[in-house]
Parts: structure tokens; sequence; C-alpha cells
């Protein structure tokens, strides 16, 4: 199908539903997600965003500003994944955990408020990676309208920009909880160690980051077109002591550069294989 046909397919998918609550992370898949369900069904779709100290508080400031400057329905969901003793473990399950508890509460609102179905952002590309919220999705028949409409990641974008959405190319920004080591407990206080490190890298004019917390250690990923300016010696100071004035002992820059997922370097194949998605 051409791009035209699969914007046809997505709209007629959602318009098939009768009314949807979209898991809503603020990310450019399902803020274009529950853009098309509100353009189809008005206000018989919810964008629903779940608030935890795993999700930054300028992410969580975004998402609120682009539905309420698009008039999307939003409610704001608390989620307690930190009070789950298998999630604050963080093994290779841990974003399972995570999907879990938000789907699950939105499992209730759904009865509630009298909504049909619980639909959230996974699109083609994803049908490949390691995702274990993707799991906890079909476990509580959380469908994927953009992989029903066949559309890839660059085509979201450029459907987005086409709609004018300003998020169109804005990163990929997975949760904090996915900057810290498996195994190493998952706390309010790392989570907030490293919310503020990005912060300060931010304000550096590094836009593409990830500081990876290893305990003492934060490893920082950034993107490789940045690279050369931030291996300028000048920099390397203030890096560090913005960094070692969060907690961390030792500041690594990683020389491969920013990468979605590099976490999940280090478990092994049989903790990885995807699982079959609801569409």
């Amino acid at each position: 199908m051409d791009l035209a046909s699969k914007y046809d397919l997505l709209h007629s998918t959602l318009s098939k539903l009768g009314s949807v609550m979209v898991a809503y992370s603020g990310g450019t898949d399902s803020a274009f997600l529950a853009f098309a369900a509100h353009q189809t069904l008005g206000d018989r779709m919810l964008a629903v965003i779940a608030d935890s100290p795993s999700l930054p508080r300028a992410e969580l400031a975004h998402a609120l500003a682009f539905t309420a400057t698009h008039g999307i329905p939003t409610h704001l969901l608390q989620t307690e994944e930190l009070d789950n003793p298998d999630y604050r473990r963080n093994d290779s399950r841990r974003c399972f955990h995570c999907k879990d508890e938000l789907f699950s509460q939105m499992e209730v609102e759904r009865e509630q408020r009298g909504f049909h179905y619980l639909a959230y952002g996974m699109n083609l590309d994803d049908c490949g990676d390691y995702r274990p919220g993707q799991q906890a999705a079909n476990e509580h028949r959380a469908l994927a309208p953009l992989v029903t409409a066949q559309l890839t990641k660059p085509e979201i974008r450029q459907l987005a920009r086409e709609a004018g959405l300003d998020l169109w190319d804005k990163p990929a920004s997975a949760c904090l909880s996915s900057r810290i080591e498996y195994g190493r407990a998952v706390t309010r206080e790392n989570l907030l160690q490293v919310e503020r490190a990005e912060e300060a890298l931010h304000a550096l004019g590094f836009l593409r980051v990830r500081v990876r917390h290893h305990g003492e250690l934060a490893r920082i990923e950034i993107d490789r077109a940045d690279l050369p300016r931030a291996l300028d010696l000048g920099l390397f100071g203030t890096i560090a002591a913005a960094l070692r004035t969060l907690g961390f002992t030792y500041v690594t820059l990683d020389m491969q550069g920013y990468r979605s997922g590099s976490m999940n370097d280090v478990l092994p194949a049989s903790a990885i294989a995807p699982a079959a998605v609801k569409q």
C-alpha cells in the first residue's frame, strides 16, 4: 500500500472500534495515534498518560502541552510500578511489569468510563525488537492500530509532519528506568539522578543523549554527530563536574555514541525473543 492508503486504513480501523483509550507517552508514535483517534472518534477517545517517577517532568509537560494544543481528551493516571518488587528488581522483564501496571489500571478506567478498547502506539518496525511491554499489551488485549495499518516509524514521522505536528521529528525517549543497568534496583533516587544528569547535558546543547546508570559510574551516550563537540577537552570538566554533583563518582563517555536499547546488549538471546502482538 502507498502511504495515503495506509493512513486511510488507520482511520477506518479506528472508526470500527467505536471508542478507544490510547496509552499515550508523549512520543511521536503514541501522539500520532492519539491525534488520529481524535480526528476519527472525537470525544469517543481518551489519551491516557501514566505519571510515575520514571517519566521525566519535562516529558510530562510536553505530552500534556501537545494534547492541550490539539484539543485531545487526556487523563493523567498515577501508576505505582515502584511498589512492585518484580519491577524494582530490574531484570529483563522490567518493562513487562511496568506495562502490566499501566494496562491493568487502564482496564479499570475503560470499564468505568464505558470505552470499548485499549490501544497503544506500537508501529510495524517495533515488531522485531525486544519489548516485553508488548506481552503485557497482548495479555490485556490492547490493540496496535499502527501495526494494523502497516505503518513504519519513518512513515509515521512523515504523516505527523504533513499534519503539522511539531513532534514529528522528536527523538525517542524511553522511560528513565531503561537507563539503569539490569540487576541494579530501580529507586526514586537513581531515577532522579538520571533525569537531572540528562537535563544537565541538554542544557549544554546535547539533545540526543542517554545517561546509563552503573552505580557509581555514569556512562554517557551522545549522538554520533555531536561526539566531536563532546570530545572537546574544555567540556570534559564541565560534564564531569555536573554529573559528580549528582552523586556519580566516575563519568565516562561511550565511544559508540547514542543508541536505543544498549542495555539489552548484555542479555542472552533466550531473554529477548519477540512475542506475538495483537493487531
